[in-house]
């Protein structure tokens, strides 16, 4: 695990802000290159106009500048590593580039470990390796931003390792039918993030897990708001979020349900299950919904801490059969 510190905090980004991202970069590619690319190859570079049969191509022909590929509409049994620079991948069409079921270095669809990415508009299925943790987007290092794209039968959606000055924010994104607890290493997860310096989740939605928790960070501060954890469907499934090793920042305004096919029940949330590697007194979890699904007859507790720091949640609507806050010895 790395020890290095995190960079200071920056000013936090508004919804509004985070959201006009996919607006902006669709918006940003020129109806010229557009009319090109349905013409032709299916990856273009929006800088140059050039366009690419594979994706790897195109990345490579930006390396380690700044540019943006358009991905027309289609199905892909491709994938691509980022080694270096900034990269936009950017569906022309939001929702109709799909890549599915290709995995590059046994890992993801799109393998990052440049300084920056963005993902726009991109649906990734179907990613299964031999040690379980087929994803549709490998972060290894640098900022990453997500923008309305939808991750589904996988075994997991998102996994990074760790990098405590990069930062992952996700937006208006779907994850279904994720996570699975086949390996011998251990569960994957609709989301699996190392120790990133922040993961800001903002109006997603998570549903019919597979397996594992849906959200599990140990990234040093966490702004969870505004999405949906939709456990109904859910098979053989633990937290809706789990923050082994503590963290700052805040879960709020989210809607929870809890369905009956768990392999743990105990809780919602689980704060510093696996020790303190953060402190979690500044770790603010208020506004949120959160009850069972309809037949479920079972108790647990809401955000259960085992790291004692926190000193309780603030307003939440909770079930009955919640307790509301634990501390766990």
């Amino acid at each position: 695990m790395l020890t290095s510190n995190p960079r200071p905090a920056t000013t936090r980004v508004s919804l509004r802000t985070i959201a006009a991202i996919a607006a902006l970069a669709i918006a940003a590619i020129p109806f010229a290159s557009l009319l090109a690319q349905d013409r032709a190859a299916p990856f273009t570079v929006v800088e140059t106009g050039q366009g690419y049969e594979k994706l790897q191509d195109a990345v490579d022909a930006i390396g380690n500048s700044r540019g943006s590929i358009a991905i027309a509409p289609g199905r892909y049994e491709q994938c691509a590593v980022q080694e270096s620079g900034d990269i936009a991948f950017l569906a022309s069409q939001p929702g109709s580039a799909i890549f599915d079921g290709v995995t590059c270095e046994g890992k993801a669809a799109l393998v990052l470990r440049g300084r920056s990415a963005e993902v726009s508009g991109l649906v990734f299925q179907n990613m299964r390796v031999p040690d379980f943790n087929g994803s549709g987007i490998r972060l290894e290092q640098g900022d990453l931003t997500i923008a309305e794209s939808w991750f589904r039968d996988s075994q997991q959606g998102i996994l990074t390792h760790n990098d405590p000055e990069g930062r992952l924010v996700i937006d208006r994104s779907t994850f279904t039918r994720l996570g699975t607890c086949e390996g011998s290493g251990g569960c994957a997860h609709s989301i699996y993030t190392g120790e990133y310096g922040e993961v800001r989740v903002t109006r997603s939605r998570f549903e019919e897990g597979r397996g594992g928790h849906y959200l599990k960070s140990r990234a040093i501060r966490v702004n969870v708001a505004s999405s949906s954890f939709d456990d109904a469907a859910g098979r053989g499934t633990n937290y809706m979020i789990d923050l082994p090793g503590g963290a700052s920042g805040q879960i709020s305004n989210n809607w929870f349900v809890q369905g009956h096919d768990k392999e743990n029940y105990a809780a919602f949330i689980a704060i510093a299950a696996e020790g303190r590697a953060h402190d979690s007194s500044g770790l603010s979890v208020t506004g949120n919904d959160a009850r069972f699904a309809t037949g479920v007859d079972r108790n647990s507790i809401f955000v259960a801490d085992w790291s004692g720091e926190m000193g309780g949640v603030g307003e939440n609507t909770l079930d009955r059969r919640l307790t509301r806050y634990e501390v766990i010895d």
